[in-house]
């Protein structure tokens, strides 16, 4: 067990491999993360309040955001959604390699997937608050960012959880067609030249990595429920 230890410390792969790896990762990881809640927050509350009897309801934009965008979106699997954003990703950042090109497909993919965690969550707040806001003269704006959304923040950051380690698990598939990070590293070393060590720490890694996400975000969701 010893020697095993000092080999797996002293392998080349991983001393000058991983470093960068979990760089990478986690570069993809925030940057798709960040982006996500900062665009997946309002469309999922756009999605609420169009919806059929919501506050400003609107059945033909609710009809293209959420069985045509969202739905089409999330059906697709993420392997094949990543090579078909391909020129997308090159029109946007200039290369369809690295970690700042995999974070594209990660946001198009992991948005949709929020949004509906967002818009599941809103709907979860009894009505009768919505109401009382409504009978104290709060216009659509108040009564969002004043009830609705601090009513749901609990279950916001469990969503935001969900969707950190959902991207976590995509981030490794990124690694198969140039995003670098773990993924790359397990397949090209670990799988391609069958390097066990390298495999098995690259899993641990991960492992450590989502279980660290889901502890943080369940201790931030204790914090804010104060219901």
């Amino acid at each position: 067990m010893i020697d095993y230890l000092r080999d797996l410390f002293t392998n080349p792969l991983l001393i000058n491999g991983l470093p960068p790896a979990i760089i990478e990762t986690l570069q993809m990881v925030g940057i798709s993360s960040l982006a996500t809640v900062v665009l997946g927050l309002p469309l999922g509350v756009v999605l609420f309040v169009v919806q059929p009897g919501g506050m400003a309801e609107n059945r033909i934009l609710h009809t293209i955001l959420s069985p045509i965008f969202v739905n089409i979106t999330r059906s697709f699997p993420y392997a094949i959604l990543m090579v078909a954003l391909i020129p997308l990703t090159r029109f946007l950042v200039g290369t369809a390699i690295g970690p700042i090109a995999a974070s594209v497909s990660l946001t198009i993919a992991a948005v949709p997937f929020f949004a509906r965690l967002v818009e599941t969550a809103l709907r979860d707040i009894h009505g009768g608050k919505i109401d009382a806001a409504h009978a104290m003269g709060s216009s659509r704006m108040q009564t969002i960012t004043k009830v609705l959304v601090p009513e749901a923040m609990p279950t916001l950051v469990a969503g935001i959880t969900t969707t950190v380690v959902t991207i976590v698990g995509y981030s490794a598939m990124a690694g198969l067609v140039g995003g670098g990070g773990l993924g790359r590293l397990a397949y090209n070393y670990g799988y391609q030249r069958w390097e066990v060590d390298v495999m098995v720490v690259t899993v641990i890694l991960l492992v450590i990595l989502v279980q660290l996400i889901q502890f943080v975000g369940d201790r931030i969701s204790r914090a804010v429920d104060h219901r």
